[in-house]
């Protein structure tokens, strides 16, 4: 490793290091715990895989299982990323490019801190390589082929992602690029639930061509090196590379604000009644500040990503699966509370979570203006609200718009399981936008990884939040009667209510005691590596 790469690796664990004796330990120990748990998961898988492939009695199926399982890491370490709006661990270029340093050595780099993407992946493709290399019926060489599928891997998928990123970062070419994206990976799926699986066979054959770098290296690590596998799948790597490393220059040369288009007072005009909606309803000081949100989060891109995907893939990812073989499902019966519910879970990472995430260094103004914290975070709940609102609205749109069958009562029971599933999460939110504070760039449509201590968190809340929703569920199923589940709704949003009142006192004296840490950490930039 170059003495550059070992300086900007230094100065991103001393810019960690130095947050550390702010962290809560409580939330740090329980975040590591929660890591261990589940690279433990993954660790047992592969140490499924590596005795899979260490026994000399199933060398026949190895053929069968291990190109359609580098494919699948092929496509985990590409797509889903991309699915999660995050990039893992990647350099701040920006703050690096000052700096007299070959893009050479930022490219290699670049490529070392992307393993943190398909971690994974990498973990269980470890696994695999130990069992081939001790598997007696297997040559010792065979298995480094998979070494060489990981680098075609990294090349292409480091390509994608800042070819992906630049387009994200296009005004107007941002939502049509999501889409296609979403179009392309959710075909299959639509094609396969719909359709005669045997008319697709040839698709299979296809995926797994002796051509293909999955099916290449697959042939190489069971230790045959006749045909044309060996240079396939050096000839997808060098590809690959130089792929990856085109990409990885165009970034660098990238002007992100110098692609956006500026807005015209026109188009500044068509939205200001929606701007000035507020004030309609509210008195000011609530109405200037649900009015700020409302500015704010439609020009953000990062919201704007997350917004157009929830009634968007929503529909791609559930809809094969409620209207596939079984038209009578569970699924198909309540496919648009489904939807509404999938969208609230992606919103509430820019609306719930990290509610002053956006204001970053601004968020010091909140606490010097002579309007309480109480009514700042209630503006930004309510703005929240509304916004989970209009996705509901546009998810039953595009559900009558394709003519399923959605009656009246399914569109009420959607915005009512919504708004109690909303109120829990914006009553914990409301508490981690004090206790996890993170500065987050709105005009990043790929986010870097969340907080630790967050994502801990949100596998505790969402069962919680789940509790009055199964209950009210089945209480209809039990009385057969929708009257019985809108009670239990009813129900449970009058402890929602009880529940929000109870978390904002707490969030306000915690806004006290933390007032210093809290601007600090939003005023903090991030380090040379984003993580």
């Amino acid at each position: 490793m170059s003495s550059h790469a070992r300086a900007i690796l230094w100065a991103q664990f001393r810019s960690i290091r130095n947050r550390f004796p702010r962290a809560n330990k409580a939330g740090l120990a329980f975040t590591i715990l929660v890591g261990l748990i589940w690279y433990g998961m993954i660790s047992l898988f592969a140490v499924f895989a590596g005795l899979l492939m260490a026994r000399d009695g199933e060398i026949d199926v190895i053929p069968r299982v291990l190109p359609g399982g580098l494919l699948l890491v092929f496509l985990y370490w590409v797509i889903i990323p991309i699915l999660m709006a995050s990039k893992g661990s990647s350099l701040e270029l920006r703050k690096l490019l000052v700096y007299p340093i070959r893009s050479a050595e930022f490219f290699r780099l670049e490529l070392l801190l992307r393993f943190s993407v398909g971690i994974e992946a990498l973990i269980v493709i470890t696994g695999a390589f130990i069992g081939l290399f001790f598997n007696p019926s297997i040559p010792r060489w065979s298995p480094f082929a998979l070494l060489l599928f990981v680098l075609f891997t990294m090349f292409f998928a480091l390509g994608v992602h800042d070819l992906i990123g630049r387009l994200l970062a296009r005004k107007g070419m941002r939502e049509v690029a999501v889409l296609l994206f979403l179009l392309a990976i959710a075909m299959p799926q639509i094609v396969v639930l719909r359709g005669n699986l045997g008319r697709f066979r040839p698709v299979g054959a296809f995926a797994t061509s002796p051509f293909w770098p999955w099916t290449a290296a697959a042939q190489l690590a069971q230790g045959d090196a006749s045909g044309v596998a060996l240079p396939v799948l050096v000839g997808w790597t060098c590809v690959a590379y130089i792929f990856g490393r085109w990409q990885f220059e165009r970034t660098l040369r990238f002007d992100a604000s110098a692609s956006r288009v500026v807005r015209t007072k026109a188009k500044r005009a068509r939205l200001e009644w929606f701007y000035r909606l507020p004030n309609a309803l509210f008195r000011d000081p609530v109405a200037a500040l649900v009015e700020k949100e409302f500015r704010f989060l439609v020009r953000a891109p990062r919201f704007r990503l997350v917004f157009f995907m929830g009634f968007s893939f929503g529909f791609l990812i559930w809809w094969p699966l409620a209207f596939g073989h079984h038209t009578d499902s569970w699924m198909s019966q309540n496919f648009l509370a489904v939807v509404s519910l999938y969208a609230v879970l992606l919103l509430s990472e820019v609306l719930f979570w990290n509610t002053f995430g956006f204001d970053r260094s601004a968020a010091q103004l909140y606490f010097v203006v002579p309007v309480e914290t109480r009514t700042i975070l209630r503006a930004k709940n309510i703005a929240a609200g509304f916004f989970v609102l209009l996705e509901v609205t546009m998810a039953t749109v595009v559900a009558v718009a394709l003519r399923l069958p959605i009656t009246p009562v399914k569109v009420v029971e959607a915005y009512a399981v919504t708004l109690v599933a909303m109120l829990l999460l914006i009553t914990i939110g409301n508490l981690t936008s004090f206790y996890s504070p993170r500065p987050v760039d709105p005009a990043r449509s790929f986010r870097s990884a969340r907080s630790g201590r967050v994502q801990a968190i949100m596998l505790l809340i969402y069962p919680v939040v789940a509790i009055p929703l199964v209950l009210a569920y089945g209480a209809r199923y039990a009385f057969a009667t929708e009257w019985a589940f809108f009670i239990v709704l009813i129900v449970g949003a009058g402890f929602g209510l009880l529940a929000y009142r109870i978390a904002m006192d707490s969030a306000m004296k915690m806004a006290v005691e933390k007032r210093e840490t809290i601007l600090a950490t939003l005023a903090s930039g991030a380090g040379p590596v984003e993580s």
